[in-house]
């Protein structure tokens, strides 16, 4: 059987477009090196119509679906289960600009297209994909980041992918395709089917292109690092600079000392952005389409807030040295080891709650615990990472404590209505999890949705649901 079925996908898809065996080995595992699984091949279709192809010989043999973009999920979505009885459909291929429409601020794309080349083409039309996911940009593909409903550090101003996207074809679960390609931003008949795709994880159909929103082009930033005296200040700064800098404010991230510890440790040519250390850190980004007084309305707000700024440094030209750190965090992450991750979201206005509860339980049960928390301050999203600085100590930490830390962690962000996963996704990793965390209603009604476009339960199982 296996041996037909490879035949029939390389009559679909071609000789160069399925791997097996050693050679498809890389696309089984995660960036992270957390999880690894087996495929009977790794299939690389070239247009809508050899995915639909594909999709259909699955369906007819009941062989399941992997889809995947540039597998740089963080929760084991993009990566096949141990079992080796799926295959990985990969749109890397499928990497072509339709087009664009400037003066409708539309592009239409494929799966397989790079997030950085997205970037690149909006510019060369002087407009913007604010989509801020700008460290692994020439990595990730918009198809992945459309199945997890990606954020980044632009979801302040613009929004999450789900909120960037005008249109989706997909290739539902029995081959057939949905032609949603519409580029209209009023359109009231019926059920908006094109988010039942983005944040489905693949779980539901297989989006192979999308018509995205784009925006003026910013051509005025400024930047400011700041320093502040504690967690509660910064979520004030933010009401104070929303109130001061209004729609110009694109970016508040979050980063606390544990984190430039270990960017400096990792990390070459970095260096710290002021004389002294303090324990918390937030870079600040205002952008217009006009040259302007930016930066004197960055520094007027900021020389306004008050003494819980402890230094604070603005620029309008050249603030990636400030950025470099903010981006590399995850990377430092990585070369020091694994660690318990956490994407998690709470009201702003709880962000300090949660940091200052969330650390005090954890320090009680762990008294060598070393937290990492950054991230996007301005839409509540924190990434909150766990690990003991112990390299030997911390791989037991790792198997033995997941749970407890995840029990703990989890209590506090149910205690202040928050959620489990906040722009990573469900995937692998958090699929247990979502039962003791999601409304019975809901988790109801989604299974019910996958049942009635899955009947068959190929795409993607053992994800989310």
């Amino acid at each position: 059987m296996r041996a037909d079925f490879l035949a029939e996908l390389i009559a679909r898809v071609g000789s160069s477009g399925v791997l097996t065996e050693e050679a498809a080995a890389p696309y089984c595992r995660d960036w992270r090196g957390r999880y690894c699984g087996a495929a009977w091949a790794v299939v690389f279709p070239a247009d809508t119509a050899q995915v639909a192809e594909v999709v259909k010989l699955c369906a007819a043999r009941g062989i399941a679906i992997v889809p995947q973009g540039g597998n740089t999920s963080l929760c084991g979505a993009g990566v096949p289960l141990e079992t080796g009885d799926q295959i990985v459909l990969n749109l890397s291929r499928m990497n072509h600009i339709r087009s664009v429409d400037a003066a409708n601020y539309t592009m239409t794309v494929e799966a397989g297209c790079t997030l950085a080349s997205i970037y690149t083409v909006a510019e060369e039309y002087n407009r913007l994909f604010p989509l801020g996911l700008t460290a692994i940009a020439p990595h990730c593909e918009i198809g992945g980041n459309l199945s997890t409903n990606a954020g980044g550090i632009g979801v302040l101003r613009y929004g999450n992918a789900r909120d960037l996207v005008l249109g989706l074809e997909v290739v539902l679960p029995d081959g057939r395709v949905w032609h949603g390609l519409r580029s209209l931003r009023k359109d009231n008949t019926g059920y908006d089917l094109k988010h039942l795709f983005i944040g489905a994880e693949g779980t539901l159909g297989i989006i192979t292109a999308a018509v995205l929103k784009l925006f003026p082009r910013p051509h005025a930033t400024a930047t400011a690092c700041v320093a502040i005296t504690h967690l509660q200040a910064a979520v004030r700064l933010l009401t104070h600079i929303r109130g001061h800098c209004g729609d110009t404010l694109s970016g508040f991230e979050l980063i606390s000392r544990s984190c430039l510890d270990l960017v400096f440790e990792h990390i070459p040519d970095t260096q710290e952005p002021f004389a002294q250390q303090y324990d918390y850190y937030l870079l600040i980004k205002l952008a217009d389409v006009r040259a302007g007084e930016l930066e004197n309305a960055l520094r007027a707000a900021l020389q306004s807030f008050g003494s819980e700024i402890l230094a604070f440094d603005t620029t309008t030209g050249d603030a990636e040295p400030w950025w470099t750190l903010r981006k590399n965090i995850a990377e430092a992450q990585k070369r020091e080891g694994l660690s318990i991750k956490h994407d998690i979201a709470v009201p702003i206005s709880r962000v300090a709650e949660f940091i200052t509860r969330a650390n005090a339980a954890l320090r009680a049960a762990y008294p060598t615990i070393r937290i990492v928390a950054f991230g996007h301050l301005g839409d509540g999203n924190i990434h909150y990472n766990t690990s003991l600085p112990d390299l030997a100590a911390n791989a037991d930490f790792i198997q033995h404590q997941e749970h407890a830390v995840n029990t703990l962690v989890y209590a506090v962000v149910r205690d202040l209505n928050g959620s489990i996963s906040a722009e990573h996704g469900i995937g692998q990793l958090k699929r247990d999890t979502l039962c003791d965390h999601k409304d019975p209603l809901e988790l109801e009604l989604m299974r019910k949705i996958k049942a009635t476009l899955d009947p068959q339960g190929l795409m993607n199982p053992g994800k989310v649901v």
